[in-house]
């Protein structure tokens, strides 16, 4: 459940607020109308601090009358992912304390108003929520409230408008509130769309951060049915015996090794009336990855029950979509299963025929992520949407060519690919594309078989399960390949506080809405 938000124009004289941010665009001092704006000049004074250094760290001090304050100024000669790091930090000390209720003031012009109560309030909804622990005690508190101050009552052109509600305030410089819907309308808000992406992340990590006892298979597929349900997307489930009549031999060369076997494609479709076009997302969700019998070592098979983000960052996204009724259409394709080691389980130079007849030589068990996606892929372009976005943690070679704070993309044009990479500098969830030139393939070459699963030695591994993927992709459809190293990054990324960032669901949120 996330915190209610209340818009109030301006901050009364008479504050209640127990934990409040202050935010202003960046400036040789510090503007007049600040909250504690001579407590913020007596902790300048002791610190030997200019005013302009508050862009570089927040500032943070207890009120005499017991409020918590935190004052940042964020620089708009910036990019969005830095603004998100400013913020998410100086919000941090307040969220740390657990309150019930988060104040946020923010002034400037009205544009730059705007901007920052957007950040300020979607960190707020991401970091104040409370995803699941498994202690015998918990006392932890979610956040339950937002106030946001300083926002005029007519929002700047194109922000949408917001809702008059019916709350008010009894104080001594009392004044009119904005409640805002908590569901998107046909005439959606600035902060219902941010509301419903902050709910789309929040079930990425959520789905993520379960343990594989959990989140088998079987399970996962029962909280997508229920998803189904609740958000009236139409559900439909193949079951391995489904899989191995229609001749989905890659997926099922992985999904083989596990008892019991209930690993399933998934497919969920969203329709809009006024969509002029369908978007197909395609997630990985192997909810353990022990390798196979080229099984991995504890330190790489730490966190394994991680390797289904793919398929949380596509659910994710589709919930979010719902949820702004975008008008677009929406196919969500989950290839749900694991990766174990048992008689069953295949080998290395076994030979399996995917759904589209290609023939693949087994080289590495742990390079199953290509194989669920070669069939999946295929079921997908075979609908034949306007674009594919695959979504999975999928090489090793990725995270170590970018580390955890960027994540890879590949696309079928340049174009493509560079629009992936600017719509990621927009929402602070930051792309770098990759080549994926014919003549790498050559390293895939099989001399038993159409093409190897892989290479052994590692070399540009990223690259080439792009090309693998890529023969797999029918009827020359547009596609976006996401390689989501920047699926776990310790102490946090852009706006996420947590090690889990739900990374993709609001860069996959931004390229559905064009």
């Amino acid at each position: 459940m996330l915190a209610q938000l209340t818009l109030i124009p301006s901050l009364p004289e008479t504050r209640k607020a127990t934990h409040l941010l202050v935010l202003f665009p960046k400036s040789k001092a510090i503007p007049k109308d600040v909250p504690y704006g001579d407590l913020l000049a007596s902790v300048f004074k002791r610190r030997a601090m200019k005013a302009d250094e508050l862009a570089k760290s927040f500032v943070s001090a207890n009120a005499p009358d017991g409020a918590l304050v935190c004052w940042a100024m964020i620089d708009f000669d910036k990019d969005t992912f830095s603004q998100q790091v400013q913020v998410r930090k100086a919000m941090q000390p307040l969220l740390d304390e657990q309150p019930g209720a988060v104040a946020i003031s923010v002034s400037g012009d009205a544009a730059l108003r705007q901007h920052m109560a957007e950040l300020a309030v979607y960190g707020a909804w991401v970091n104040g929520a409370l995803l699941p622990v498994h202690k015998k005690k918990d006392e932890r508190k979610p956040l339950q409230k937002i106030e946001l101050y300083g926002l005029p009552e007519s929002l700047p052109p194109g922000r949408g408008k917001a809702r008059r509600g019916v709350e008010s305030r009894s104080n001594k410089m009392a004044t009119p509130s904005l409640t805002l819907p908590l569901q998107g309308g046909g005439n959606v808000g600035a902060f219902d769309v941010l509301k419903a992406q902050a709910a789309g992340n929040l079930l990425c990590r959520e789905l993520t951060v379960l343990p594989p006892n959990e989140l088998t298979p079987g399970a996962y597929r029962q909280r997508v049915k229920k998803l189904a349900q609740q958000n009236g997307w139409k559900h439909r489930e193949l079951d391995m015996k489904a899989l191995r009549k229609m001749g989905a031999g890659a997926f099922v060369a992985v999904a083989q090794g596990s008892d019991p076997e209930d690993a399933a494609i998934v497919h969920l479709s969203y329709r809009h009336p006024k969509a002029k076009q369908t978007i197909a997302l395609v997630g990985k969700g192997i909810c353990f990855d022990t390798g196979g019998h080229n099984l991995k070592p504890s330190r790489y098979m730490h966190n394994m029950h991680e390797d289904m983000n793919g398929s949380a960052v596509s659910l994710g996204i589709l919930l979010a979509a719902t949820q702004q009724k975008l008008a677009v259409n929406i196919d969500c394709w989950l290839a749900l299963a694991q990766n174990h080691i048992s008689p069953k389980a295949y080998k290395q130079n076994d030979i399996v025929k995917a759904l589209n007849g290609t023939c693949i030589e087994v080289m590495h068990t742990d390079a199953e992520g290509r194989m669920v996606l070669a069939d999946t892929l295929t079921l997908a372009s075979r609908a034949k949407p306007n674009l594919i976005i695959d979504f999975a943690t999928l090489t090793g070679s990725m995270a170590m060519a970018l580390g955890a704070r960027y994540s890879g993309v590949f696309g079928t044009s340049d174009e493509l690919a560079q629009r992936a990479v600017s719509v990621g500098r927009q929402v602070g969830e930051r792309m770098c594309a990759f080549p994926q030139d014919e003549d790498y393939e050559a390293a895939l070459d099989s001399k038993v078989a159409d093409i190897k699963q892989c290479t052994l030695d590692g070399e540009a591994d990223h690259i080439l399960a792009t090309r693998f993927l890529k023969r797999f992709v029918e009827h020359d459809t547009p596609w976006l390949h996401v390689d989501l190293s920047a699926s776990r990054c310790e102490g946090g990324l852009g706006s996420i506080a947590a090690d889990v960032t739900g990374f993709g669901v609001a860069w996959g949120l931004r390229m559905l809405q064009g």
